[in-house]
Protein backbone atom coordinates (compact mmCIF):
# COMPACT_ATOMS: atom_id res chain seq x y z
CA UNK A 1 0.00 0.00 0.00
CA UNK A 2 2.71 2.07 0.41
CA UNK A 3 4.12 1.78 -2.78
CA UNK A 4 1.20 3.77 -4.43
CA UNK A 5 1.92 7.07 -3.37
CA UNK A 6 5.16 6.68 -5.07
CA UNK A 7 4.03 4.78 -8.19
CA UNK A 8 1.42 8.12 -8.86
CA UNK A 9 4.22 10.65 -8.38
CA UNK A 10 6.38 9.15 -11.30
CA UNK A 11 3.10 8.97 -13.59
CA UNK A 12 2.29 12.38 -13.09
CA UNK A 13 6.44 13.14 -13.45
CA UNK A 14 6.64 11.20 -16.80
CA UNK A 15 3.46 13.21 -17.83
CA UNK A 16 4.67 16.53 -17.26
CA UNK A 17 7.74 15.81 -18.96
CA UNK A 18 5.98 15.03 -22.06
CA UNK A 19 3.96 17.87 -22.08
CA UNK A 20 6.72 20.62 -21.73
CA UNK A 21 8.87 18.31 -24.76
CA UNK A 22 8.98 21.09 -27.68
CA UNK A 23 6.35 20.07 -31.07
CA UNK A 24 6.86 22.16 -33.88
CA UNK A 25 4.00 23.35 -35.31
CA UNK A 26 2.10 21.71 -38.02
CA UNK A 27 3.21 22.80 -41.42
CA UNK A 28 0.39 25.36 -42.94
CA UNK A 29 -0.31 24.55 -46.36
CA UNK A 30 -1.57 27.38 -48.65
CA UNK A 31 -4.29 26.40 -50.74
CA UNK A 32 -3.99 29.39 -52.96
CA UNK A 33 -0.73 28.02 -54.11
CA UNK A 34 -0.95 25.95 -57.34
CA UNK A 35 0.52 22.04 -56.61
CA UNK A 36 3.03 21.32 -58.35
CA UNK A 37 1.76 23.51 -61.17
CA UNK A 38 -1.60 22.61 -61.55
CA UNK A 39 -4.21 25.84 -61.09
CA UNK A 40 -7.25 24.71 -59.43
CA UNK A 41 -9.76 25.21 -61.87
CA UNK A 42 -12.20 28.31 -62.55
CA UNK A 43 -9.68 29.90 -59.61
CA UNK A 44 -9.85 33.94 -60.15
CA UNK A 45 -8.93 34.84 -63.34
CA UNK A 46 -8.84 31.52 -65.01
CA UNK A 47 -11.67 29.60 -66.82
CA UNK A 48 -12.01 25.46 -67.49
CA UNK A 49 -13.27 24.55 -70.79
CA UNK A 50 -17.10 23.51 -70.89
CA UNK A 51 -18.36 20.89 -73.73
CA UNK A 52 -19.44 23.07 -76.72
CA UNK A 53 -17.05 26.06 -75.75
CA UNK A 54 -15.36 28.22 -78.29
CA UNK A 55 -12.68 30.68 -78.33
CA UNK A 56 -14.34 33.53 -78.93
CA UNK A 57 -17.33 33.01 -76.89
CA UNK A 58 -15.32 32.78 -74.12
CA UNK A 59 -13.00 36.13 -75.10
CA UNK A 60 -16.57 37.73 -75.51
CA UNK A 61 -18.24 36.61 -71.87
CA UNK A 62 -14.76 37.79 -69.91
CA UNK A 63 -14.97 40.82 -72.20
CA UNK A 64 -11.56 39.85 -73.45
CA UNK A 65 -9.87 40.03 -76.96
CA UNK A 66 -9.37 36.80 -78.41
CA UNK A 67 -5.77 37.56 -79.43
CA UNK A 68 -4.87 38.40 -75.92
CA UNK A 69 -6.37 35.26 -74.53
CA UNK A 70 -4.17 32.96 -77.57
CA UNK A 71 -0.91 35.17 -76.15
CA UNK A 72 -1.86 34.77 -72.43
CA UNK A 73 -2.05 30.60 -73.04
CA UNK A 74 0.38 29.55 -75.24
CA UNK A 75 -2.36 28.65 -77.66
CA UNK A 76 -0.75 27.12 -81.15
CA UNK A 77 -4.28 26.80 -82.28
CA UNK A 78 -7.12 28.96 -80.71
CA UNK A 79 -9.64 26.70 -83.14
CA UNK A 80 -8.72 23.96 -80.64
CA UNK A 81 -9.30 23.23 -76.86
CA UNK A 82 -10.02 20.95 -74.92
CA UNK A 83 -12.87 20.29 -72.76
CA UNK A 84 -11.55 20.35 -68.72
CA UNK A 85 -8.45 22.92 -70.20
CA UNK A 86 -7.80 25.43 -67.75
CA UNK A 87 -7.25 28.92 -69.94
CA UNK A 88 -5.70 32.08 -67.83
CA UNK A 89 -8.85 34.63 -68.94
CA UNK A 90 -7.30 37.81 -67.51
CA UNK A 91 -3.71 39.04 -67.88
CA UNK A 92 -0.85 38.23 -65.82
CA UNK A 93 -0.04 40.48 -63.26
CA UNK A 94 1.84 43.32 -65.14
CA UNK A 95 0.74 42.36 -68.12
CA UNK A 96 -1.05 44.58 -70.32
CA UNK A 97 -3.54 43.86 -72.54
CA UNK A 98 -3.22 44.22 -76.25
CA UNK A 99 -7.07 45.73 -76.99
CA UNK A 100 -8.78 45.11 -80.68
CA UNK A 101 -5.60 45.35 -82.39
CA UNK A 102 -2.46 43.81 -80.94
CA UNK A 103 0.33 46.15 -79.82
CA UNK A 104 3.32 45.55 -82.33
CA UNK A 105 1.10 44.25 -84.73
CA UNK A 106 2.21 47.06 -87.74
CA UNK A 107 -1.81 48.35 -87.90
CA UNK A 108 -1.99 52.22 -87.38
CA UNK A 109 -5.80 53.01 -85.89
CA UNK A 110 -7.06 56.09 -85.75
CA UNK A 111 -10.66 57.55 -85.58
CA UNK A 112 -12.27 58.64 -88.81
CA UNK A 113 -11.33 62.36 -88.11
CA UNK A 114 -7.72 61.27 -86.23
CA UNK A 115 -4.85 62.95 -88.48
CA UNK A 116 -3.07 59.72 -87.89
CA UNK A 117 -0.20 58.48 -90.41
CA UNK A 118 -0.97 55.28 -92.24
CA UNK A 119 1.62 52.58 -91.80
CA UNK A 120 4.19 50.60 -94.12
CA UNK A 121 3.62 47.66 -95.47
CA UNK A 122 3.59 44.93 -93.40
CA UNK A 123 5.21 41.20 -94.16
CA UNK A 124 3.58 38.02 -92.41
CA UNK A 125 5.14 37.80 -88.82
CA UNK A 126 5.79 35.37 -86.80
CA UNK A 127 3.18 34.79 -84.29
CA UNK A 128 -0.05 35.57 -87.06
CA UNK A 129 -2.58 32.48 -87.36
CA UNK A 130 -2.41 30.46 -90.30
CA UNK A 131 -5.72 30.97 -92.64
CA UNK A 132 -8.45 28.39 -92.33
CA UNK A 133 -12.12 28.05 -93.08
CA UNK A 134 -12.83 27.41 -89.49
CA UNK A 135 -11.46 30.76 -88.35
CA UNK A 136 -13.47 32.95 -90.43
CA UNK A 137 -16.33 30.91 -90.44
CA UNK A 138 -16.58 31.27 -86.36
CA UNK A 139 -16.77 35.10 -86.89
CA UNK A 140 -20.31 34.23 -88.65
CA UNK A 141 -21.81 32.60 -86.16
CA UNK A 142 -23.94 34.17 -83.89
CA UNK A 143 -22.31 35.04 -80.37
CA UNK A 144 -23.04 32.10 -77.77
CA UNK A 145 -23.40 29.81 -80.60
CA UNK A 146 -21.75 26.35 -79.61
CA UNK A 147 -21.06 23.07 -81.90
CA UNK A 148 -24.26 21.67 -80.46
CA UNK A 149 -26.77 24.17 -82.45
CA UNK A 150 -28.91 22.83 -85.12
CA UNK A 151 -27.67 23.51 -88.84
CA UNK A 152 -28.56 26.44 -90.85
CA UNK A 153 -31.54 26.20 -92.98
CA UNK A 154 -30.59 25.22 -96.43
CA UNK A 155 -30.32 28.62 -98.39
CA UNK A 156 -30.92 28.64 -102.30
CA UNK A 157 -27.99 30.31 -104.34
CA UNK A 158 -27.18 34.25 -103.64
CA UNK A 159 -29.21 35.85 -106.40
CA UNK A 160 -28.73 39.38 -107.07
CA UNK A 161 -29.67 42.16 -104.68
CA UNK A 162 -30.84 44.38 -106.92
CA UNK A 163 -33.20 41.74 -107.96
CA UNK A 164 -34.33 39.78 -105.40
CA UNK A 165 -36.14 36.63 -106.05
CA UNK A 166 -38.96 34.45 -104.12
CA UNK A 167 -36.17 31.99 -102.77
CA UNK A 168 -33.68 34.76 -100.77
CA UNK A 169 -33.88 35.17 -97.72
CA UNK A 170 -35.46 38.69 -96.44
CA UNK A 171 -32.86 39.95 -94.01
CA UNK A 172 -29.96 39.23 -97.49
CA UNK A 173 -32.67 40.84 -99.67
CA UNK A 174 -31.87 43.99 -97.28
CA UNK A 175 -28.34 44.25 -97.01
CA UNK A 176 -28.29 46.10 -99.77
CA UNK A 177 -24.29 45.80 -101.21
CA UNK A 178 -22.31 48.66 -103.04
CA UNK A 179 -19.11 48.42 -104.39
CA UNK A 180 -16.04 48.92 -101.39
CA UNK A 181 -13.68 51.02 -103.39
CA UNK A 182 -13.36 52.78 -106.96
CA UNK A 183 -10.83 51.16 -109.11
CA UNK A 184 -10.43 48.17 -111.67
CA UNK A 185 -10.99 44.62 -111.02
CA UNK A 186 -7.62 42.83 -111.37
CA UNK A 187 -8.74 39.55 -110.35
CA UNK A 188 -12.40 38.17 -110.48
CA UNK A 189 -13.49 35.10 -108.27
CA UNK A 190 -12.85 31.51 -108.98
CA UNK A 191 -12.09 28.80 -106.66
CA UNK A 192 -8.63 29.59 -105.75
CA UNK A 193 -9.27 33.02 -105.29
CA UNK A 194 -12.29 33.30 -103.08
CA UNK A 195 -12.70 37.30 -103.67
CA UNK A 196 -11.78 39.75 -106.43
CA UNK A 197 -8.97 42.06 -106.39
CA UNK A 198 -9.56 46.25 -106.71
CA UNK A 199 -6.72 48.23 -107.69
CA UNK A 200 -6.28 52.15 -106.38
CA UNK A 201 -4.26 54.00 -104.48
CA UNK A 202 -2.27 53.77 -101.50
CA UNK A 203 -4.71 55.37 -98.97
CA UNK A 204 -7.91 55.25 -100.88
CA UNK A 205 -11.23 55.16 -99.31
CA UNK A 206 -12.28 51.72 -98.37
CA UNK A 207 -16.32 51.85 -97.35
CA UNK A 208 -18.20 49.14 -95.76
CA UNK A 209 -20.01 47.53 -98.62
CA UNK A 210 -23.23 46.85 -96.22
CA UNK A 211 -23.94 47.93 -92.68
CA UNK A 212 -23.17 45.68 -89.67
CA UNK A 213 -20.90 44.86 -87.53
CA UNK A 214 -17.09 44.96 -87.06
CA UNK A 215 -16.16 41.55 -86.20
CA UNK A 216 -12.77 41.15 -86.69
CA UNK A 217 -10.03 44.55 -86.98
CA UNK A 218 -6.34 43.48 -87.14
CA UNK A 219 -3.19 41.43 -89.00
CA UNK A 220 -3.36 37.91 -87.57
CA UNK A 221 -4.65 36.29 -90.28
CA UNK A 222 -1.47 35.41 -92.53
CA UNK A 223 -1.67 36.70 -96.34
CA UNK A 224 -4.60 38.97 -95.59
CA UNK A 225 -2.36 41.97 -94.17
CA UNK A 226 -4.38 44.86 -92.13
CA UNK A 227 -7.53 43.16 -92.30
CA UNK A 228 -11.62 44.16 -91.44
CA UNK A 229 -14.24 42.11 -91.49
CA UNK A 230 -17.87 43.05 -91.04
CA UNK A 231 -20.82 40.87 -90.22
CA UNK A 232 -24.03 41.60 -92.30
CA UNK A 233 -27.07 39.02 -91.42
CA UNK A 234 -26.23 35.28 -89.44
CA UNK A 235 -25.46 34.46 -93.19
CA UNK A 236 -23.24 36.74 -94.90
CA UNK A 237 -20.19 38.80 -93.79
CA UNK A 238 -17.77 41.04 -96.08
CA UNK A 239 -13.53 40.67 -95.63
CA UNK A 240 -11.65 43.78 -96.29
CA UNK A 241 -7.60 42.95 -96.72
CA UNK A 242 -4.59 44.50 -97.42
CA UNK A 243 -5.73 48.33 -95.76
CA UNK A 244 -2.79 50.30 -95.29
CA UNK A 245 -4.92 51.85 -92.04
CA UNK A 246 -8.24 50.46 -90.07
CA UNK A 247 -10.75 52.94 -88.98
CA UNK A 248 -12.75 50.38 -86.89
CA UNK A 249 -12.30 48.78 -83.96
CA UNK A 250 -13.98 45.40 -83.05
CA UNK A 251 -17.64 45.36 -82.03
CA UNK A 252 -18.05 48.48 -83.91
CA UNK A 253 -21.43 49.42 -85.86
CA UNK A 254 -20.92 50.28 -89.22
CA UNK A 255 -23.61 51.75 -92.19
CA UNK A 256 -23.04 51.32 -95.59
CA UNK A 257 -20.66 53.76 -97.62
CA UNK A 258 -18.50 54.24 -93.88
CA UNK A 259 -15.34 54.94 -94.68
CA UNK A 260 -13.62 51.81 -92.60
CA UNK A 261 -10.34 51.55 -93.85
CA UNK A 262 -7.50 52.95 -96.04
CA UNK A 263 -6.14 51.17 -99.27
CA UNK A 264 -2.52 49.71 -98.72
CA UNK A 265 -0.35 46.72 -99.82
CA UNK A 266 0.53 45.37 -96.45
CA UNK A 267 0.82 41.48 -97.18
CA UNK A 268 0.50 42.25 -100.54
CA UNK A 269 2.96 43.10 -103.74
CA UNK A 270 0.57 45.79 -104.80
CA UNK A 271 -1.66 48.39 -103.71
CA UNK A 272 -4.93 46.55 -103.72
CA UNK A 273 -8.19 46.06 -101.77
CA UNK A 274 -9.21 42.16 -101.64
CA UNK A 275 -12.84 41.32 -101.35
CA UNK A 276 -14.77 38.88 -100.27
CA UNK A 277 -17.97 38.41 -99.57
CA UNK A 278 -18.94 34.84 -97.44
CA UNK A 279 -22.00 33.38 -97.17
CA UNK A 280 -22.75 30.33 -93.99
CA UNK A 281 -18.70 30.65 -93.54
CA UNK A 282 -17.98 29.94 -97.23
CA UNK A 283 -16.64 32.09 -100.36
CA UNK A 284 -19.35 33.65 -103.02
CA UNK A 285 -18.99 35.29 -105.85
CA UNK A 286 -19.08 39.18 -104.84
CA UNK A 287 -20.56 40.29 -108.10
CA UNK A 288 -23.63 38.08 -107.65
CA UNK A 289 -23.87 40.63 -104.75
CA UNK A 290 -22.85 43.99 -106.08
CA UNK A 291 -24.39 46.22 -108.17
CA UNK A 292 -23.43 46.73 -111.83
CA UNK A 293 -21.17 49.31 -113.14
Amino acid sequence: MKKHPLAILLLITAVLAGCATPRSPAPVVDMATPVSGVRAPDAPGFYTVKKGDRLNRIASEFGQNVRDIVIWNNLPNPNDIQVDQVLRVLPPAGTAQTGSVATGSGVDVRPLNGAGTGSAKTGPRGDKLSYSEAALADLQKPEGATVTAAPPARVEAPKAVNKPTDASPPEEENVGFIWPTEGRVTASFDAGKKGIDIAGKSGQAVIASGAGKVMYAGSGIRGYGNLVIVKHTSNLLSAYAHNKTILVKEGQTVTRGEKIAEMGNSDSDSVKLHFEIRQQGKPVDPAKFLPGR
